[in-house]
């Protein structure tokens, strides 16, 4: 509550928003006093997503171990639901070869999710008992945090360029891809001299739109679940009253858990398929 500690409703958000962080200084590595400190850590963020990533790995392991035709059990048939589910939109959306696409949507649609769905924990719950073992700091809800989204988006934009060399070559890429569209000289007829100003035009307006893939799937799942998360915190403010509030918030909030870990996964899936195209 925003009266625990004697905190005022503005520093009880401020201290929700604030993560956990570690960073190195001349006087060696100090903890939650890393402000405009680029090499500072949110030790909170990486422990949450590594711990929520062991997690999916382990019971997707831990079934596909166990796994039975004759009586499969209720997770059993969970994960094979998700699976196939996984599975009918790489092939309907990707359409070139590659063993990679399927298990790298499947990890990170159960990744985002699991991550997205800390947001349900109510946000006093763990805050408070890391504060009672001497944990001043604690988020919770990895995807809140910019350096997370940011972190995956860019992964999928190293795979996107990978690919996209790989496939359509270095000049197929840089010449044919970003110089060549989306006006074609040649197609337009234009005369041979002023070719080189039209694909630099291109090649501006192509790397704008290449480099917008990684900033439009990091922003767009970091924006809606820290609205989301500071939506539970100004509801924390209203202390008993909030139960029924957060409840509501909640049944509403996972349509958003669910449609974000979606949203991420169909566009890395519509993004690598781009990069598999010839043309």
């Amino acid at each position: 509550m925003a009266s625990e500690g004697g905190k005022t409703a503005s520093e009880y958000i401020q201290h929700h928003l604030h993560n956990l962080q570690v960073c190195p200084t001349e006087h060696g590595w100090v903890w939650n006093h890393c402000a405009g400190n680029p090499l500072g850590i949110n030790v909170d963020s990486m422990f949450f997503t590594i711990v929520l990533g062991g997690l999916f790995a382990w019971l997707f392991y831990h079934v596909a171990q166990r796994a039975t035709v004759k009586n499969p059990g209720r997770l059993q048939a969970t994960i094979e639901l998700i699976v196939s589910f996984v599975d009918t939109s790489v092939r309907d959306t990707f359409h070139g070869q590659s063993k990679l696409i399927a298990p790298l949507a499947l990890t990170l649609v159960c990744w985002v999710f699991l991550m997205n769905l800390m947001d349900l924990i109510p946000v006093d719950w763990l805050p408070t008992a890391a504060h009672a073992m001497g944990i001043e700091y604690l988020k919770v809800v990895p995807t809140t945090d910019p350096n997370i989204t940011f972190g995956m988006s860019i992964s999928v934009f190293i795979l996107i360029l990978y690919y996209s060399l790989k496939i359509k070559g270095v000049g197929g890429f840089f010449v044919g891809e970003l110089m060549m569209n989306p006006l074609n000289p040649k197609d337009l007829g234009l005369p041979k001299l002023i070719w080189p100003l039209v694909m630099a035009f291109n090649f501006i307006l192509e790397s704008v739109a290449l480099l917008a893939k990684p900033l439009s799937l990091s922003l767009r799942l970091f924006g809606n679940m820290y609205a989301g998360e500071l939506m539970f915190i100004l509801i924390a403010l209203l202390g008993i009253w909030q139960l029924p509030l957060h409840f509501g918030w909640a049944v509403f909030h996972i349509l958003v858990v669910t449609l974000q870990a979606y949203i991420f996964m169909m566009l890395t899936i519509v993004y690598l398929s781009q990069a598999h195209e010839h043309h």
